[in-house]
């Protein structure tokens, strides 16, 4: 790579859709400035263990009389209708120490910071100017773990009747959460496995966007899920490609758990609608170390042709070997904890 001549890398030119984004969020936060919009932090559950946390937040203008409506029950558009912080200093106070960072193009904040944290659930306080100050959640896991889960969202813990082409956009923009249903005895399952493992982490793995955390985080807590963080992403144009890809979003965020906690052994659960399977014998196959088990929810064939996927067998829980790992597949969660519950995974 040719170098530039201060010594450092040229800068790589930013994709063309990514520019045009950010010139048009420029316009929009100087006139939303003008017009008396005030930053806000929206807080998002981390995750660390002592020594260290990464924190995940975002910073966005909205009105003033708006920001303690944020934290409402609203359909997903309206939290799509706020404008982000391009590089605001954000000030994170994690025990006694201070760190600063700065929000990226999108007003979005994930850094790891150094501190010290009990395991168990702990916070961390987040600053910026004209801002009013927010803790955030930190699920801080014990060096002594090992065991935790790892789940999908979407057709694993709940589903929308939709098309998957409509379900995105329908789930984002349109749908109440009350109208969204869980997946039969999927919060039982989560929760026998958190009992029979004390301090076990459970994280939420989606290709759904950031904007749409809130509505989730009350969906899962409303039907009885563990509490733990959730791991989405961005949409929209990066700085070299139209848009963010689902599937490497979840593989990036599998190998990067992977090592964070090395000595933690995951129990993946997904379902057969799109690409669980894959990316979770992909990952299997790279890092057995880190998987205790693949648990796959089994789409109804009505569910399967809705998600693009092809419909699988429809009969009894069954449990077969595939990369040196045991595979659980069933229809729910009772049928998967009927399986799981007599083995060395639990």
């Amino acid at each position: 790579m040719s170098l530039t001549p201060a010594g450092r890398p040229p800068a790589v030119r930013m994709h063309r859709a990514a520019r045009i984004e950010d010139a048009v969020h420029e316009v929009i936060e100087r006139r939303l400035r003008q017009r008396g919009w005030q930053p806000v932090i929206t807080a998002y559950t981390g995750y660390g263990a002592p020594g260290w946390a990464r924190v995940m937040a975002r910073v966005v203008l909205t009105r003033r009389q708006d920001a303690a409506k944020r934290l409402e029950k609203v359909r997903g558009w309206r939290s799509f209708t706020s404008s982000p912080v391009h590089n605001a200093p954000v000030r994170i106070q994690i025990g006694d120490q201070v760190h600063e960072t700065r929000t990226d193009r999108s007003g979005y904040v994930d850094t790891r910071v150094r501190g010290d944290l009990e395991p168990g659930w702990g916070k961390v306080r987040l600053t910026t100017e004209g801002a009013q100050p927010v803790e955030a959640p930190i699920r801080v896991v014990d060096p002594a773990q090992k065991f935790g889960v790892i789940s999908d969202i979407d057709d694993t813990v709940m589903v929308t009747a939709l098309p998957r082409p409509l379900l995105a956009a329908w789930n984002t923009f349109v749908l109440d959460e009350h109208a969204r249903i869980a997946v039969p005895g999927m919060a039982v399952l989560y929760e026998r496995l958190v009992t029979a493992n004390p301090g076990a982490p459970v994280f939420y793995l989606s290709t759904g966007a950031w904007n749409v955390a809130p509505t989730l985080s009350r969906f899962l807590s409303r039907h009885l899920y563990p509490a733990g963080p959730l791991l989405l992403t961005d949409w929209g144009p990066t700085p070299d490609r139209w848009f963010r890809s689902g599937q490497e979003h979840k593989r990036n965020t599998l190998a990067r758990l992977s090592a964070e906690f090395p000595h933690i052994k995951w129990l993946l659960i997904g379902d057969d609608g799109q690409h669980d399977q894959e990316i979770y014998s992909e990952f299997a196959h790279a890092h057995p170390d880190n998987v205790a088990a693949v648990a796959i929810r089994r789409l109804s064939p009505t569910q399967a042709v809705l998600a693009g996927a092809v419909p699988g067998p429809s009969g009894t829980p069954e449990a077969v070997g595939s990369g040196g790992k045991t595979w659980f597949s069933a229809p729910d969660g009772a049928g998967l904890w009927s399986l799981l519950r007599d083995t060395d995974v639990v």
